[in-house]
């Protein structure tokens, strides 16, 4: 097994990916804590409580709902997350499989080791390698190792669409927090609160349509292809969905959100981007820009979890939280 291969099993260990899940709230509370008392101390004096206020409402709703979005999207769609098992849960399972396999087989010194310390502990890359390789052709050992970290499924066409429909309304419900939480913030620190409800609106429509929703259309309607194609190759299938990432989210998602944002809610709410007659292209509506590439990289994370791998969906709301926030503050490249 090469490397990469033993990277990915190192980082699917169950209680490596219930590790960093319970660790997820604490590292996205203080990231967000952190940035609200950068901007209060960055804003002049005479504006800083009013800055923490409708900054730390606006941060406060987005991170909540993002923390919410993986139990509200397990209950919508069913799905168990494996994740959010306990460390004593994960122990107990790892004990029991571990202690079957030593009872039948046998085992040197080093192997005995590392399995007893797997029994409760996450081992070190170093340690997953050396199970692969001893185990490399021995079924019972293969057989172990597969129980231990399971293999990444293939999901089916059956099970696509509805992955798609998890992870839309996963990303949907961090902007619709951060939308929420910002017009709360504004209505108790800004006289004329309700004219920055549009460009929430319309941020948060380019976030979740530009960001997340067309991306995983994408990726999905690649991986149905792959299906019906009957390729069952993981890497094969990773790049397609990252193609069909590039042709839906990267390339048309910004142009498809501006068009919304021209055509549907300025004429919604009477209020164009400032002076409608003078709006002449698509993009001067809300330009792309470094940020939105790198937020790209929850893509991949879809990518990474319609492959099966388990450790990147606990990263999720981390990433979809940036998109939340910038829909509450109605960001128009900072105009």
């Amino acid at each position: 097994m090469n490397t990469l291969k033993i990277a990915g099993k190192f980082l699917d260990q169950p209680m490596l990916v219930a590790r960093f899940n319970s660790a997820v709230p604490w590292l996205l509370t203080s990231a967000g804590g952190a940035y609200v008392i950068k901007e209060t101390v960055q804003a002049p004096e005479n504006k800083r409580r009013k800055t923490l206020l409708r900054t730390g409402i606006t941060m406060a709703s987005t991170i909540a709902s993002a923390l919410a979005a993986p139990k509200i999207t397990g209950i919508l769609f069913k799905h168990s997350d494996n994740a959010a098992k306990s460390l004593k849960e994960l122990q107990k399972q790892a004990s029991g499989i571990i202690n079957r396999f030593q009872h039948q087989n046998m085992t040197d010194d080093k192997t005995k080791k590392i399995l007893d310390k797997a029994k409760e502990n996450i081992l070190k890359f170093k340690e997953v390698k050396f199970l692969f390789k001893q185990f490399d052709k021995n079924y019972e050992g293969q057989k172990l190792l597969k129980e231990l970290i399971p293999d990444p499924e293939n999901i089916d066409s059956k099970e696509i669409f509805s992955e798609i429909g998890r992870l839309s309304v996963f990303g949907l419900i961090p902007v619709l927090g951060g939308i929420a939480g910002g017009i709360a913030g504004d209505s108790l620190t800004l006289r004329k609160w309700k004219n920055r409800i549009p460009d929430k609106i319309k941020e948060g429509s380019y976030q979740y349509l530009a960001n997340i929703f067309l991306c995983n259309i994408g990726a999905g309607a690649a991986l149905g292809i792959m299906e019906k194609c009957n390729v069952r190759s993981k890497a094969a299938r990773a790049c397609a969905m990252v193609t069909g990432i590039l042709m839906t989210g990267v390339i048309g998602g910004s142009a498809i959100a501006n068009l919304i944002g021209n055509k549907i809610i300025n004429p919604m709410f009477e209020h164009g981007p400032r002076n409608k007659s003078k709006q002449k292209h698509l993009f001067d509506e809300r330009k792309p820009e470094a940020l939105d590439i790198g937020l790209h990289t929850d893509d991949i994370a879809t990518v990474a979890v319609m492959s099966g791998l388990k450790w990147i969906e606990p990263a999720l709301p981390l990433m979809y939280s940036i998109s939340g926030y910038r829909a509450g503050i109605g960001y128009r490249n900072g105009k």
